[in-house]
């Protein structure tokens, strides 16, 4: 098992598990939901074998990051998850790494770039496409099948079930999402561990709900949502892997978002691949990580 390290930044202590420490790049990856850091870790060690240092942090919400200040709202807003990922960089004093995120963690860096910058030198995002948070966005009935986990949530009997039986939950969704036989229960136990989190249930539940404008979200988001709303270009050179057999987000929501980026963009299809390519695919999605950040 391996170990987590720890930092402080104003509101949280981030988990972090580390690779290859004095590598001379750096690369961030951010795991989605329902999942953990873990993983990432055969893309970690293949990126470490080639010279990265490499972090992957636990989201808010996910043991064992937690929130330093029980007064601080347990939001799951994605303008937060961004802004805890500039903080997180901040305190580590990286410089400029590669930021690498599935899902959720997808949107968490592509809304850290869209808030600074210079936060990274190269945006990799899995499984999401860029400028798909808009609340009001056009969904084909299929997309909002699979959606269904996002209204429930919404009910008084979705909250019952994510409080109550969040392992079951989440574990409906890995069963579904990818082709069958992807994962074992090792696998599946291993991550559970980071649901336990005392506030795990709230953060997720306050995520879709204000996703879809079901509740009101922390105000002291309130400028980076405006920023964040409508999705800005981004300059970062920007790379987009989506499994073809994906069905949480169909990889089609993924297509015709070059008019989001001013810089180099590419956009590739995993043949067979589910919503989870780290997991599924995880030496032709490092292959493609190390190629595209070998360009400047």
């Amino acid at each position: 098992m391996d170990t987590y390290q720890f930092v402080k930044t104003d509101l949280l202590e981030i988990g972090y598990l580390e690779w290859n420490p004095q590598g001379p790049n750096t690369s961030v990856l951010v795991h989605g939901w329902p999942d953990s850091p873990i993983g990432w870790e055969p893309v970690a060690r293949a990126l470490a074998a080639n010279g990265y240092r490499v972090l992957a942090p636990a989201l808010r919400g996910f043991a064992p990051t937690r929130f330093l200040d029980p007064s601080t709202p347990r939001s799951g807003q994605l303008s937060a998850l961004g802004r805890d990922l500039i903080s997180f960089v901040n305190a580590l004093n990286l410089n400029a790494p590669v930021l690498v995120g599935h899902d959720w963690g997808a949107r968490a860096v592509a809304n850290a770039c869209a808030l600074d910058s210079s936060i990274a030198s190269h945006l990799v995002m899995l499984s999401v496409g860029y400028g798909t948070n808009d609340p009001n966005q056009t969904l084909s009935l299929q997309q909002v099948r699979n959606y269904w986990y996002h209204w429930y949530m919404a009910t008084p009997r979705g909250e019952k079930t994510v409080c109550e039986d969040r392992r079951a939950f989440a574990r409906s969704m890995w069963d579904t999402w990818s082709p069958q036989g992807w994962f074992t229960q090792q696998d599946f136990d291993q991550t559970a561990t980071a649901f336990d989190g005392p506030d795990w249930a709230e953060v997720v539940l306050h995520s879709y709900r204000h996703r879809w404008g079901f509740t009101a979200g922390d105000p002291a988001y309130a400028a980076d949502e405006q920023k964040l709303n409508p999705a800005p270009e981004l300059a970062v050179s920007t790379l987009v892997l989506h499994g073809a057999a994906d069905s949480c987000n169909a990889p089609e929501s993924s297509a015709g978002r070059e008019k989001f980026f001013k810089g180099r963009y590419a956009r590739e299809v995993l043949s067979g691949v589910g919503h989870f390519p780290q997991r599924e695919a995880p030496e032709p999605v490092a292959r493609s990580i190390l190629a595209f950040c070998a360009k400047p």
